[in-house]
């Protein structure tokens, strides 16, 4: 069995409606670090994918050399070639989380350098702000 178990209390952003600048800043925040994490622990999932699918192959080669049944050499080659499969399709989710990442962080410079301006100015004086939408009326 794998040793690979799901986690609960992840450091997925809730949608909770707050758009404000700073819970905004912090959600994409969030997201980073939660793909960087993801990139990390994928890699070292990749890593050992691609060293078992190695391992099967090079079993396989062995079962071969010991002239045992066919069956076992081809059940053998099978699991390599799954392995490696699958390692490639975790291979493209590494990639995907390493984009999700800096696409993420990227978001989150545009973000402040679009409103870092505005919320210092709307949390720097003592009045309320209008809702959005008060003024298209």
């Amino acid at each position: 069995m794998s040793d690979l178990a799901p986690r609960t209390g992840g450091a997925a952003a809730p949608t909770d409606g707050d758009n404000r600048y700073k819970a905004v800043q912090h959600k994409l925040k969030t997201l980073g670090q939660a793909m960087e994490l993801a990139e990390g622990e994928l890699g070292t999932l990749l890593l050992g994918m691609q060293r078992n699918a190695d391992r099967a192959g090079e079993l396989a080669v062995a079962i071969a050399n010991a002239e045992l049944d066919r069956t076992f050499v081809e059940m053998t080659n099978e699991v390599a070639i799954a392995l490696g499969g699958a390692a490639a399709e975790v291979h493209r989710l590494h990639d995907a989380a390493t984009e999700v990442s800096g696409l993420a962080h990227d978001a989150r410079r545009t973000h402040a350098r679009l409103y870092e301006g505005l919320d210092t100015v709307r949390s720097g004086r003592k009045e309320r702000t209008p809702k959005p939408g008060f003024f298209a009326r």
